[in-house]
């Protein structure tokens, strides 16, 4: 299976008319730019029609940015994400959500994000930072320092609360990344 049939099956599962959501339209079209990247003429086809949507639904997210399997958003509009951030399996992203890069200081860089996170609407998470695996981030918080496997992260400044089941019930429709080979 490849990262766009992945992505299908966690709409899938919730959904049955998955290709009329603007959000499924959106991730479907990023993986094609993905796949043909080194088609230079195939990929310029399915560039402009992801540019296309990303006008349309409010989402800046270059096609070339890293993102693993299972990527679902469930509210379009006013997501940005550097090109240069590396998201990683079963991620949800909410409506105005910012993954972007810090230009100066001991935090320059952009974000890594680990497997099974939760980023919540308005949530903002800049810097040269490592988010780990399951992983809430709530509405709202300010996140520009490294966040610890098992976590939720609350407010403006962020603050870190322990928690072994952080997404339970929170990740819809999770993909097994390990029955997937890639």
């Amino acid at each position: 299976m490849n990262k766009r049939e992945i992505d299908f099956d966690r709409y899938r599962r919730g959904n049955k008319r998955v290709f009329y959501l603007p959000q499924y339209k959106f991730i479907y079209w990023k993986r094609k730019c993905e796949k043909w990247y080194n088609n230079k003429i195939i990929y310029l086809f399915f560039r402009l029609i992801y540019e296309h949507y990303r006008v349309k639904y409010g989402i800046d997210i270059a096609a070339q940015t890293k993102i693993g399997r299972g990527l679902r958003i469930e509210h379009i509009g006013g997501i940005v994400i550097n090109p240069k951030a590396v998201l990683g399996c079963n991620i949800t992203l909410l409506n105005g959500v910012l993954i972007g890069a810090e230009n100066r200081g001991e935090r320059k860089g952009v974000p890594t994000i680990g497997n099974n996170v939760w980023i919540g609407t308005n949530a903002v998470i800049v810097g040269n930072i490592k988010i780990g695996n399951n992983v809430l981030i709530a509405p709202n918080s300010y996140v520009n320092f490294s966040v610890p496997d098992n976590s939720i992260v609350l407010g403006n400044p962020g603050v870190i609360k322990h928690s072994d089941n952080a997404t339970k019930d929170y990740i819809m429709n999770p993909i097994d990344v390990n029955d997937y080979n890639m």
